[in-house]
């Protein structure tokens, strides 16, 4: 199986944080064929396990979060009209025109309605909208819609992934389920390479709301070594700060929050095997599963790779499918070049 079908099988589901759960047929389907074990973790992450050949005395987890940002159904008015809140940081000056889907006791379409331009005063035509001000119209009155949708429901956007020109690839929540596919990948890779680690693929949980999931699966498998990956802004253009562009490279973050000889090897295995990088340096925290994978229990060495996508936290998020692949592939020899924890500090 293709894992760019993997993703998006996995963009055009649904799985807001809380949510992850509904994702885990398609994660079941694609995962079995390429690792050797596959289970459920308490808060509904997902993990797949590939064996190596150290009798489970060398672990490494690599963690992907699953959960997407999205709304929440806060209140239905007298006239029907759904309120809402945001659930994890969707940017709310792309939602007014959006059509969404609410997730009630049956999916229910609606479209989130914005006053016309012809009827707004020049003062509001230089003001953004407020989410507090904005409402869902299903086209039912408060009766009619109070049938399939009750308050606490959530909404995503109404949005299948398209193809672009070349690899180029635009849909909703590739943050982070972009990664999921490069783990998809690097599974495969794996299958032709022999690997002392056993290697956990972990669909994370609630990354979006605290990384809560990579918390409790890192205490749970107890990694020597963590790997978190992510997505990162891939749009040069849009801010000087940034470096990472699509269609051209991984990123590797280097900094407090990563362990320094594993990043020496990491970048090592991309410049002996010519797979094209940036470097991220993070001075602090990443905002990335990162963070909490390496402070579990008695402290995790970990590592961070991202994936460029543009629109991050939209519902067009774009990206190529090049630097999905080029990030399984990395990982792969990267985890094959380890034999044994001793690998790291005699880099």
């Amino acid at each position: 199986m293709e894992g760019r079908d993997l993703l998006v099988k996995l963009s055009n589901n649904f799985g807001i944080s809380g949510s992850e759960y509904k994702l885990h047929g398609i994660l079941e389907e694609y995962f079995k064929d390429v690792t050797d074990e596959t289970r459920i973790g308490k808060l509904g992450d997902f993990a797949a396990i590939k064996k190596g050949t150290s009798n489970g005395q060398f672990k490494i987890m690599i963690s992907a979060h699953a959960d997407e940002v999205g709304l929440i159904v806060t209140d239905i008015n007298d006239r029907g009209f759904i309120h809402f809140a945001n659930v994890s940081g969707v940017d709310a000056k792309t939602l007014p025109a959006q059509e969404v889907i609410i997730y009630g006791k049956k999916e229910v379409y609606g479209v989130i309605g914005a006053k016309p331009p012809h009827v707004l005063t020049p003062e509001d035509m230089k003001q953004a909208i407020k989410m507090e001000d904005m409402v869902i119209d299903t086209g039912m009155n408060k009766e009619e819609v109070s049938e399939f949708v009750s308050v606490g429901d959530f909404i995503t956007p109404k949005r299948e992934c398209a193809n672009l020109i070349g690899d180029f690839i635009t849909g909703k929540s590739f943050d982070d389920r972009a990664s999921i596919a490069a783990m998809y990948e690097c599974a495969k890779e794996l299958q032709n390479l022999k690997h002392t680690a056993d290697v956990y693929f972990v669909s994370s949980t609630q990354e979006e709301r605290g990384s809560m999931g990579a918390r409790v699966m890192t205490h749970e498998i107890n990694p020597d070594i963590g790997i978190a990956i992510d997505v990162t802004f891939g749009d040069k253009y849009a801010h000087p700060d940034i470096t990472a562009e699509c269609g051209k490279h991984a990123e590797i973050t280097i900094g407090g929050n990563i362990h320094p000889e594993l990043s020496e090897m990491l970048i090592k295995v991309a410049d002996d095997y010519n797979i094209p990088y940036v470097l991220d340096v993070a001075a602090g925290g990443t905002g990335t599963d990162a963070r909490v994978i390496q402070t579990a229990r008695d402290g995790i060495a970990t590592l961070l790779v991202s994936i460029p996508i543009k629109y991050m936290h939209t519902s067009t998020e774009t990206l190529s499918y090049k630097d999905v692949k080029r990030i399984g592939r990395l990982l792969a020899l990267f985890i094959a070049s380890i034999k044994d924890w001793g690998d790291v500090y005699n880099a």
